[in-house]
């Protein structure tokens, strides 16, 4: 199979390592995911409560975590080499492998927080007498939000450090 120019671009752009500083260690990479996560939970909090609630200023939130937000996934995209971005054919095979580990624990932990969700959302008509369509939509909107992120989240936890210049490290002995 060929690449096409997109997949050549696509690569080009996903391994650019000129904002590799920001996330070249484990802590830093924790603290972008940990950003990131809480952009997203402000983000799509404020768009629930705008979208299901009343108030024009959680629109205006979502419009203020909006760039943030891109430019957190593109860190991440880059710390992971576009790990879930990239055409498989653009991967080699420990990445592809490392990409199907990352896409097999976010649906674990997905599957868990959906199973979160219904009992919640559950015990939340029954606790306030509310129907349940009242909570399940807002659930829904939030969970699949999770679910689209965790594999990008998994992926930036889960991304090895870089191996720095290592030719001085190994000198014979001899």
């Amino acid at each position: 199979m060929t690449t096409t120019r997109y997949d050549r671009r696509m690569y080009a752009v996903m391994n650019d390592r000129r904002a590799a500083a920001v996330y070249a260690t484990a802590g830093r990479r924790r603290l972008l995911v940990g950003t990131h996560f809480a952009l997203t939970t402000v983000g799509v909090g404020s768009y629930i409560g705008a979208v299901f609630g009343s108030g024009f200023g959680s629109a205006a939130a979502v419009a203020i975590v909006l760039l943030p937000w891109v430019l957190l996934t593109g860190m991440l995209n880059g710390a992971t080499r576009g790990l879930l971005e990239l055409r498989g054919r653009m991967l080699d095979e420990r990445q592809l492998v490392e990409r199907d580990r990352v896409r097999a624990l976010a649906h674990r932990i997905t599957l868990w927080l959906l199973v979160v969700a219904a009992f919640g959302a559950g015990t939340y008509s029954v606790v306030t007498d509310a129907p349940l369509q009242a909570a399940v939509t807002p659930v829904l909107v939030g969970v699949l939000a999770a679910h689209w992120m965790m594999p990008l989240w998994v992926a930036g936890l889960r991304v090895q450090d870089d191996l720095g210049d290592v030719d001085d490290e190994f000198v014979d002995a001899s």
